[in-house]
């Protein structure tokens, strides 16, 4: 056997001698290591965009096949091919797109949050239902854009900040979407802490930034136990569209609110969670793979014109969904005399518990006495239902 015919085998299969075949990958790869640097050094949103941007590193690596784009973008594919021929990030993602992951994830945020500051100001859920502006304007760029209904209403969620829901959505009207929304959703929630806070001062003074809140009143427990299942009939029957998304919500708080399951809801909101966060953030970030061959011979991949598009529109329907959550929070401060602060209103969108964290943040810029944390989640957790909803409705026109 000849040395050096072995050593050139070794670098033609190497990943090394392939890494510039399609440059659209190695764009990728800087892309997420600079993602990568945001999470680790900046730390912002580590648990979200670490795994993301791992998962776009691995899978844009030639050679690897850990994901295979093109299995999804075939209709004649079955998922038993797929457990078959695929990639270990191939079959994780089948938690994707089957819409479990989502659901999972939903359970979990249900059994990590408490609507009771949402129940002691119950004007907090006009402010979730505000934020929600940016999915519906978006819907309406997006088919100016060329985009069909299925693919617009799929864009649009975006806004609503809740990358469960995109997926969910996504999942039943545009499939052929899944990797390039995921990735939008996924990565501007993580980025909230650059992307909000420049459009709330734009939109707000700072006297009014400066606005000290009163204290919440105390809610019951009867409330709390209450709540959960009155939205899971009401949003159920009026919605059922939206049954999987609001019923893990619901059924998680309310083993958290019961008391009578603590070992369940423990589990629900540490182990599952983190469990279901690691697969799901991995397998989306794997998505983004630079170059994917269509059947025409051209890239479908992420850095195909219409991605790009989807990250435009994507963008523009979070900012729109702030814009929409902070100016509601004005009218509501002419409206009590000053009494609300705005900059609670830019936690209508459902990043929980982030964008309360940047409306802390901001209050407390203008006015180091100011304490929004709580004040803010009563919309945060009402933007969470209200971007369900928004799901729902839009399945219910377009599915």
């Amino acid at each position: 056997m000849n040395i050096g015919n072995v050593l050139s085998s070794l670098w033609e299969e190497s990943g090394f001698a392939n890494l510039f075949v399609h440059w659209e990958n190695a764009v990728m790869i800087l892309i997420a290591c600079a993602l990568l640097y945001l999470a680790i050094v900046r730390q912002f949103e580590p648990l979200l965009l670490l795994c993301i941007s791992f998962g776009m590193l691995i899978a844009n690596l030639p050679l690897g096949g850990l994901m295979n784009m093109e299995f999804y973008q075939a209709t004649n594919i079955s998922y038993s091919q797929i457990l078959k021929e695929g990639g270990l990030l191939d079959i994780l993602y089948l938690g994707v797109k089957l819409g479990v992951y989502p659901c999972l994830i939903f359970l979990g945020i249900g059994a990590m949050t408490d609507f009771g500051p949402m129940l002691s100001r119950p004007s907090s859920m006009l402010l979730g239902a505000a934020a929600q502006l940016g999915v519906y304007c978006a819907f309406i760029l997006a088919v100016v854009f060329g985009f069909t209904g299925q693919e617009a209403a799929s864009i649009g969620i975006i806004g609503g900040a809740d990358g469960p829901t995109a997926l969910y959505l996504t999942s039943k009207l545009a499939p052929h979407l899944l990797g390039a929304i995921a990735v939008a959703a996924y990565s501007y929630m993580a980025l909230i802490p650059l992307i909000q806070p420049p459009i709330m001062r734009l939109f707000t003074t700072k006297k009014e930034r400066e606005t000290k809140m009163e204290q919440l009143r105390p809610v019951s427990k009867t409330e709390k136990v209450l709540f959960p299942i009155a939205v899971t009939l009401f949003t159920v029957l009026l919605l059922p569209s939206v049954a999987p998304l609001v019923g893990m919500l619901m059924l998680g708080n309310l083993m958290r609110e019961s008391g009578v399951v603590e070992r369940l809801s423990d589990v629900a909101q540490n182990a599952l969670i983190n469990i279901v966060t690691i697969f799901l953030g991995v397998t989306v970030g794997a998505t983004a793979i630079g170059y994917v061959p269509g059947a025409d011979g051209g890239n479908i991949g992420f850095l195909s014109p219409s991605t790009l598009k989807i990250i435009f529109l994507g963008l523009s329907a979070f900012m729109l969904s702030t814009v929409g959550g902070t100016l509601f929070g004005k009218l509501m401060y002419w409206a009590t005399g000053g009494k609300i602060n705005p900059l609670i209103g830019s936690a209508g969108v459902s990043a929980v518990p982030m964008a309360a964290r940047v409306s802390q943040v901001e209050g407390q810029k203008a006015n180091p006495s100011n304490f929004l944390l709580m004040h803010a989640m009563g919309p945060n957790v009402a933007g969470v239902i209200g971007s369900a909803i928004a799901a729902g409705f839009l399945l219910a026109v377009f599915g």
